[in-house]
């Protein structure tokens, strides 16, 4: 498995990350949501030098003009709801994929563990397609772990690129096991901050992003 971490190198990307870690700035969710959004613009760019390519013709007013074109079949995948932005940034992009949609959340378990629980997907096959699962923040990697595997049931796809905002070192290391028999799996991160936290919260990280995208939500154990 390849990891890239796109903030060892100088680009835009860093304003925006800056941006929606700035918890003045995270009072603005139109301003976070789009900079969630432009992060994943500027990551589908990067993820595009990796895809597959080949020569077309264009027939222009004056003339023909040979151009490389992508010539994978492309699958964009993001969990709802944190992922939607970041989805959007690289629908942006690669306007004409085919996309798929997965539920999943936390919850703690009998025996006091925290487990990720996927209930709904939409989903075309991704056999033989270069698939990009979109989630903001792999804190644990469960939550990208159990939705890559549920897309797997549509399919063995080309490549996958599994993208995402910030992730941890843990996060990576979880996934480099659990995906050790998927040898064609490319890890996207604009950063990869060093800890979690207690309530398995990337830190410094950036807080909820599903709640700073979509306001906070209601959890089960909070209601009466």
């Amino acid at each position: 498995m390849k990891v890239v971490n796109l903030s060892e190198h100088n680009s835009v990307l860093n304003m925006y990350l800056r941006e929606i870690r700035d918890v003045e700035i995270q009072k603005d969710p139109l301003r976070f949501r789009r900079n969630i959004e432009r992060i994943g613009e500027v990551m589908a760019i990067e993820v595009s030098k990796a895809l597959s390519y080949e020569q077309t013709n264009v027939q222009t007013p004056l003339g023909v003009a040979p151009v490389n074109t992508i010539s994978d079949n492309l699958v964009l995948a993001t969990i709802l709801r944190a992922g939607l932005p970041l989805h959007q940034g690289f629908l942006n992009i690669f306007d004409r994929a085919e996309n798929a949609f997965l539920s999943a959340y936390r919850r703690v378990n009998d025996k006091g563990e925290l487990e990720i629980v996927a209930e709904y997907m939409a989903a075309p096959s991704v056999d033989g397609k270069t698939l990009i699962v979109a989630d903001p923040m792999l804190a644990t990697g469960m939550s990208m772990e159990v939705g890559y595997l549920a897309l797997l049931r549509h399919g063995k796809p080309k490549h996958a690129h599994l993208c995402c905002t910030i992730a941890t070192p843990q996060a990576i290391d979880c996934l480099r096991e659990s995906l050790k028999d998927s040898p064609d799996v490319t890890v996207w991160c604009a950063a990869i901050d060093p800890v979690l936290n207690d309530k398995k919260y990337i830190v410094p990280g950036l807080g909820d992003a599903g709640d700073l995208c979509y306001g906070v939500k209601i959890h089960l154990s909070d209601r009466k």
